[in-house]
C-alpha cells in the first residue's frame, strides 16, 4: 500500500519469488501508467514488474490480502489508516519517522487507528533501487507478538532480502527515525565543507543522542546497535543517495531543496526537539537539525555552537 520508491520496491522483491503481490497506488492515473508499462517511472524506472505483480487504485483490491505493507510516508500514514477500509491482517510498516502531532511512531499510530490489527514494523539500512534490483539487504522486522513475528518473517524474506526478527518495535521504530535526524547532520557538515573527521564524529555523538532517546522510551540496546539503528544510521550518513544526507548537504552549501522531496528527518527532528524539551532531554545535534531546518540558524553559528559546548566525559 503506497506505490512511491520504496514500496514498489518491495512489490517488485516479493513477486520475484513466485508470490501474487497487489502495489496500491493512490492517484488512478499512476495505477493506470504501471500497469501499462510495467514499471514506476515516477519513482523506480529502473526495474521492470514481474508478471505476478499486480498494480490498482481500489481500495478492495487488498480485501483478501494476507499482510498488508503500509509504505506511505509517516506524516500521511494516520490519515490513510484512517480513510481506508482495509482487511483484518497484520499491517506492517515501512515508513520511518515520528508523527509530529502526537509524537508517535508508525507502530504507535497504527495501533491507535487500528487496534485489533497486529502491527509490525519493517525498517533497516536499505535504499529502494537495491532491493528492486536484487541486490543483497538485511532489514529488521519488529513484531511484539513472537509467533506472528516468525509467520511474517518467513512470509517477508526473499533470497536477497534477508530479514532478522525482534519483539522491541520502540527500539526500531526509534532507530529507523532518528538516524534521518542524524543523517540530515552528517550531510550539512559535508555540505559546509568540513570533512570526514567531523562526519564521523558527527555520526558517533548522534549514535550516543540515540542511545539517550532509546533509553528514555525503554528501547533495548542491541536493537539500536543492531540493522534498526546503527546500520540505518551509518548507511544514511554516508550516502548522498539518502534524501535525508542530501537535505543536509544542501543546507550546509546554503542552498535550496527540493520541497516535493519527502525528508522524514525534517519532521522528526521538530517532533523530537519538542519532546526533549518536555522531557528535559539534552539533544544538542536535534536541536541543532530542528534550527536548521526552520531557518533559524546558519550552518556557521551552529558550528560554533556545537563547538563552544561545556567540556564533558564520554
Amino acid at each position: 500500500m503506497g506505490a512511491g520508491a520504496f514500496g514498489t520496491a518491495l512489490g517488485i522483491a516479493l513477486a520475484k519469488t513466485g508470490a501474487s503481490v497487489t502495489l496500491w497506488a493512490r492517484s488512478p492515473g499512476h495505477a493506470t501508467e504501471m500497469s501499462d508499462l510495467r514499471l514506476n517511472r515516477a519513482y523506480l524506472s529502473g526495474a521492470r514488474f514481474p508478471e505476478t505483480l499486480t498494480v490498482t487504485s481500489e481500495i478492495d483490491a487488498l480485501s483478501e490480502s494476507k499482510t498488508i505493507l503500509l509504505a506511505i510516508p509517516l506524516q500521511q500514514l494516520r490519515n490513510a489508516l484512517t480513510t481506508y477500509t482495509l482487511p483484518s491482517v497484520p499491517l506492517v510498516a515501512c515508513c520511518k519517522g515520528i508523527e509530529l502531532s502526537t509524537g508517535l511512531g508508525p507502530c504507535g499510530i497504527i495501533r491507535e487507528i487500528k487496534p485489533a490489527a497486529t502491527n509490525a514494523i519493517l525498517t533497516g539500512p536499505s535504499f529502494a533501487d537495491d532491493i528492486a534490483i536484487g541486490r543483497p539487504t538485511a532489514l529488521t522486522l519488529a513484531c511484539q507478538d513472537p509467533a506472528i513475528g516468525a509467520v511474517l518473517q518467513d512470509q517477508l524474506t526473499t533470497p536477497t532480502l534477508r530479514l532478522y526478527r525482534t519483539t522491541d518495535t520502540i527500539g526500531a521504530e526509534l532507530g529507523g527515525a532518528l538516524k534521518n535526524v542524524m543523517g540530515i547532520a552528517c550531510g550539512a557538515v559535508i555540505g559546509a565543507g568540513l570533512g570526514d573527521s567531523a562526519r564521523a564524529a558527527t555520526l558517533t555523538r548522534g549514535f550516543a543522542e540515540m542511545q539517550r532517546i532509546g533509553a528514555i522510551f525503554h528501547a533495548r540496546t542491541d536493537t539500536l546497535a543492531g540493522l534498526s539503528g546503527l546500520g540505518d544510521l551509518v548507511l544514511t550518513c554516508s550516502s548522498d543517495l539518502s534524501r535525508n544526507y542530501r537535505l543536509g548537504f544542501s543546507l550546509g552549501r546554503g542552498e535550496g531543496f527540493d520541497c516535493k522531496i519527502t525528508v522524514e528527518g525534517a519532521a522528526t527532528a521538530k517532533a523530537m526537539s519538542e519532546i526533549a524539551r518536555e522531557r528535559k532531554l539534552d539533544l544538542p545535534i536535534t536541536e541543532t537539525v530542528t534550527r536548521l531546518v526552520e531557518g533559524s540558524t546558519t550552518i556557521t553559528d551552529a558550528i560554533e555552537t556545537l563547538m563552544t559546548r561545556p567540556l564533558k566525559e564520554e
